[in-house]
């Protein structure tokens, strides 16, 4: 190490600044000898450090320079595609309606979605999803998806009739036909509270019925009997601006949950109504990761839902959660007098899939790919 010497030249050269007696031609030459014994200083200490970088170790330096190309290759790797934006109720404001949308509904445009096909290359093409998210991210905690999705047909056609889901079974999530309030405490304590706040926004939209049979966002389903509607605030992981529009408010809430499948074809948020003597008929859901939840509105008597063969009656102002890849049914045997069945449903993670699980399969199940 080189240590340069200037502390003493420094206290000459204010010497020879603040000496009333010394002559001019004097005081220059003591100048020039304190300034080239400043830069023979400099010299050195610029060789010393020119000789430290040659001495370095080679292999350290080429380790080195081999980390940050892979670190930028990774960086572009992971971002040649760019992540969807979670809309903002502003932008929704703003906006045009998303494309593909039919009254509010999001109707499947592609032949290749994971949700909607039933034919035999669903499984290769949901494990080419597994093995890009693997290639991007990690292996790590994807058995029992790997496993769900290796063993899928026969998970699917093994299955007891009155559990089978019919897209896409994970293994090993333990099994019941309902939950209880605490499988996602936080979730359903956060709706029961802003209970009053969707059942307004409800009740501004109901009053379209009024002019006409079907008003712009409501989707008719279909049924033996009776009339149920749904208008989706997000439908199979796609919000839809119109409706969301609508009921901000409401939008805006989903944002709060923690457990919301809002990023995959799974996710729901809507608004069911089912008329006096309706009857849905039985059906399975399309796969076991997700418990639906029920938000009570407006529940006049008669009305039931049926799930895995155990009937519950809903509550205004509660949350009732079940799995709705169970065999299951909903109908209202009211009079005209006691007015519709309204419930908001929100599909929300099933308790035992993990966080891990979780990032995955909105990966594998994207909207759209």
């Amino acid at each position: 190490r080189v240590r340069v010497p200037l502390g003493p030249l420094r206290t000459d050269c204010l010497t020879l600044l603040h000496a009333p007696n010394v002559s001019s031609p004097k005081m220059s030459l003591e100048w020039l000898v304190a300034w080239n014994w400043s830069l023979d200083g400099l010299r050195d200490c610029i060789a010393t450090g020119i000789q430290s970088v040659r001495d370095c170790d080679t292999t350290a330096v080429v380790s080195v320079a081999c980390l940050l190309v892979l670190f930028v290759w990774y960086c572009y790797h992971v971002g040649r595609e760019p992540p969807r934006p979670y809309a903002t109720v502003n932008s929704l404001m703003q906006g045009t309606d998303a494309a593909g949308l039919q009254n509010g509904y999001a109707y499947c445009q592609s032949p290749e979605c994971v949700r909607c096909a039933h034919n035999e290359g669903l499984n290769q093409k949901l494990y080419y999803n597994l093995q890009e998210y693997a290639k991007r991210y990690s292996w790590s905690g994807m058995g029992r998806i790997h496993k769900g999705i290796r063993e899928q047909g026969r998970y699917l056609s093994s299955r007891p009739s009155i559990q089978k889901p019919e897209v896409f079974f994970l293994p090993d999530l333990p099994t019941t036909p309902y939950f209880p309030r605490d499988a996602q405490k936080h979730d359903v304590e956060l709706l029961e509270r802003n209970f009053q706040t969707i059942l307004c926004e409800f009740e501004t939209l109901y009053k379209a019925f009024s002019n006409c049979s079907l008003p712009q966002g409501w989707k008719m389903n279909s049924t033996p009997s009776g009339e149920w509607v749904t208008f989706y605030l997000v439908n199979q992981g796609v919000c839809v601006p119109r409706n969301c529009r609508k009921c901000p408010r409401t939008y805006r809430l989903l944002g709060s949950l923690r457990t919301c499948i809002g990023n995959n074809v799974f996710g729901n948020a809507c608004i069911s109504v089912l008329s006096p003597g309706t009857v849905i008929t039985e059906h399975y859901g399309p796969t076991n990761i997700r418990i639906r939840c029920h938000l009570g509105l407006k529940t006049p008597s008669g009305c039931e839902l049926v799930v895995g063969g155990e009937p519950q009656c809903w509550a205004e102002g509660r949350c009732l959660l079940f799995d709705d890849s169970f065999l299951h049914t909903a109908f209202h045997e009211g009079s005209a007098e006691d007015g519709p069945r309204v419930v908001f449903m929100v599909d929300l993670w099933h308790p035992n899939v993990a966080a891990a699980e979780r990032q995955a399969l909105d990966f594998i199940f994207a909207p759209g790919r």
